[in-house]
């Protein structure tokens, strides 16, 4: 980590072996990440960088190399006719496109099955060596292997002068579709053939950059094309290679599954799939300019992981400091940015993930190794210090010297008091079995501070047989007094187990432990009290003497826990609550209220609690207004509505029977 003055610690780099160490750590971790990358369900993770890396800043040619005829729905409503449309009618396109001085006419469109005679021969007559036809290679899976059969256009088409391009196309594992066909007569190809330009064969397994989402090429409708000098102006298809194929809008949500429209990088951004007639004219201009990317290698991937590993341990050998936060940033966005600067100048992919992760893993091994060091140091000093100062303050202090002064801060807490009941006369029986006493005190106090810890509490101090616990400090707690209310009642919950172990021990001997319970929540002083020589952390404040009263009087009102104004009004969506009484409270003109948990809000709705609410807000109004008989009245259905507060209940007649 770091020292007291915020440099890292130089002696790591003294020490060669130290230094061999290190650097073997880095190695280590890169030749745990090389199998990774032969992982098949990570390369779904390379693709998707690759969505992103690939459509920022794209290259694009210097002008689109086709233009697209869509069948698109204005088409099919100028046409009114439903799809598939009569061979005739593609014939008619063809001949407009060529008198208009289309160079190349491709149809993305199969043509595997006869239709009627007039419709096939008036196809058939429109073809020539201009015009490429969609083909299709469609595989099927066999117990002995897989079988590829060619799709293509019937004979008569093929004899008139038509050239096949097959337009199937390898999907990656995600649906989406990066690569260009390996095969050397798709589509796209035999276009680019045919328009004189041979394009030489993209690498295997290269990687298609899109330029854009879906109609990012110059497209125009079938309808236009029928008509180009009524539509269109004049040269629109002069010299140009002309892709024809289906461009439905309403076909290209992702979830449609249409056919004939594909997830590209774009479908990240634009949420829609390209037509399949867009992405061959993507892969022309892949081919024609070269613009494809290509994959490195896996021994490549290996030999980036190692330098990246190295160039991390390099910026990290002396030691984890706030600089080596700005050094791995840097690390991170050099790999970042050289993998985009190598795809978009180099058409070189090089996934950055794995050097990513073996940067981090890296940083994150030698910060490890440090906070670890680190660790054993304050565990060092903490267990010097605890026999002097409380294994909070120390904790404090190892973080935060300067804390080691008088003084404190205010803060809104919840202060908590538990009691045990009957605990003198326990220690009166027990006088000449000091040693029984101490191990039952001991024995209940776990279980009694345990719930405070497990609630997220501070232990003040233990007072005998006295637990004085807080919320809210050194550390904030929002719910803070819903915190404090359920640490009460797994400390009534624990005594409950308690008292059962002890009766299978010691049988009619066993003791029988009650705990009183108060909490309140109000502003205090908390802080570091004490003098020069010994330090407690602790909190002051009429907040605290409040609780510690209320723990008092729930012995006086029967019940097993007490809550202050401020903690009932915190708590009363979780818990169904009565007031208890009013109390005169120091520092206020008028009386508090108290009050005392009934059930959890779960039971709101019970009709005998709503009753019991509703008799025992008229008991306590009868009382006040010293209508004695018709509250004494009260008392004995409440009883019988809550069990649990019969001694509250009887207190309370006993108050009233003497007034009478």
């Amino acid at each position: 980590m770091v020292n007291g003055n915020g440099t890292a610690p130089a002696e790591q780099d003294q020490d060669p072996r130290k230094a061999i160490r290190h650097y073997a750590i880095a190695f280590l971790i890169a030749a745990l990440l090389i199998p990774v990358s032969f992982f098949q369900p990570f390369h779904f993770v390379e693709a998707r960088l690759y969505d992103l890396f690939s459509t920022i800043a794209p290259p694009r040619p210097p002008q689109p190399g086709t233009v697209i005829v869509a069948i698109d729905e204005p088409s099919l409503s100028e046409i009114g006719q439903r799809w598939p449309w009569p061979r005739n009618l593609h014939a008619q396109l063809i001949e407009k496109l060529r008198a208009a001085g289309a160079k190349v006419i491709a149809l993305d469109i199969i043509f595997a099955e006869p239709s009627t005679e007039e419709a096939d021969r008036a196809l058939a007559a429109s073809l020539g060596p201009d015009v490429v036809l969609a083909a299709d290679d469609v595989t099927t899976p066999l117990d002995q292997g897989t079988q590829t059969t060619r799709v293509n256009p019937i004979d008569a088409f093929l004899n008139a002068g038509a050239t096949p391009g097959i337009t199937s196309v390898d999907l990656d594992g995600d649906a989406y579709l990066r690569r260009i066909p390996s095969i050397p007569d798709s589509f796209a190809a035999e276009a680019l053939r045919l328009s004189g330009e041979p394009p030489q064969p993209a690498p295997e397994n290269a990687l298609i950059q899109y330029f854009g989402p879906g109609r990012t090429y110059p497209t125009v409708s079938y309808y236009q094309a029928l008509d180009p000098q009524e539509f269109l102006p004049p040269g629109r298809f002069k010299d140009k290679i002309v892709l024809v194929g289906l461009s439905l809008k309403a076909a290209t949500s992702p979830d449609s599954g249409a056919p004939d429209a594909f997830a590209t990088p774009y479908t990240l951004f634009s949420e829609s799939l390209t037509a399949g007639v867009e992405v061959h004219a993507t892969i022309l201009d892949n081919l024609r300019h070269g613009l494809y990317a290509v994959p490195v290698s896996r021994p490549t991937m290996a030999g980036l992981m190692i330098a990246a590993a190295f160039l991390a341990a390099s910026l990290c050998r002396k030691g984890v400091s706030w600089r080596t936060g700005l050094s791995a940033v840097f690390a991170i966005s050099l790999l970042l940015i050289g993998a985009w600067a190598l795809l978009r100048f180099g058409r070189l992919w090089a996934p950055p993930a794995l050097p990513v992760a073996a940067t981090l893993g890296v940083f994150g091994a030698r910060f490890g190794l440090d906070y670890a060091h680190e660790r054993r140091m304050r565990h060092a000093v903490s267990e010097a210090f605890s026999r002097y100062l409380s294994p909070d303050l120390v904790a404090q202090l190892a973080r935060n010297p300067s804390a080691l002064k008088l003084g404190g801060e205010r803060r809104n807490l919840s202060v908590l008091f538990c009691d045990v009941r009957g605990f003198t006369s326990l220690s009166e029986r027990l006088k000449d079995e000091p040693e029984r006493l101490t191990t039952l005190i001991n024995r209940l106090l776990d279980p009694l501070s345990e719930a405070v810890l497990v609630e997220g509490g501070t232990i003040d101090k233990y007072m005998g047989d006295c637990v004085m616990a807080f919320w809210n400090a050194p550390l904030p707690s929002p719910d803070h007094p819903l915190r404090a209310v359920r640490a009460a009642l797994r400390m009534m919950e624990a005594v409950g187990t308690l008292n059962g172990i002890l009766r299978e021990e010691d049988g009619d001997l066993a003791p029988a432990f009650a705990i009183g319970v108060g909490i309140n929540t109000g502003d205090c002083v908390v802080g570091n009290v004490g003098s020069r020589w010994r330090y407690d952390y602790s909190v002051l404040g009429d907040t605290v003497n409040l609780a510690s009263r209320l723990e008092s009087l729930s012995k006086e009102y029967g019940v097993s826990l007490i809550l202050g104004p401020a903690t009932a009004d915190a708590v009363r969506e979780h818990y169904v609550l009565i007031e208890l009484d009013r109390i005169a409270v120091r520092g206020r003109s008028t009386e508090s209220a108290i009050f005392t948990i009934v059930a959890p809000v779960a039971r709101s709705g019970d009709p005998e609690l709503i009753k019991l609410q509703d008799m025992h807000a008229r008991l306590l109004t009868r009382m006040r207004a010293g209508q004695e008989e018709e509250a004494l009245a009260l008392i004995e259905k409440c009883q019988a509505l809550a069990p649990s507060l019969r001694t509250y209940y009887e207190r309370l007649e006993s108050r009233l029977l003497k007034n009478v």
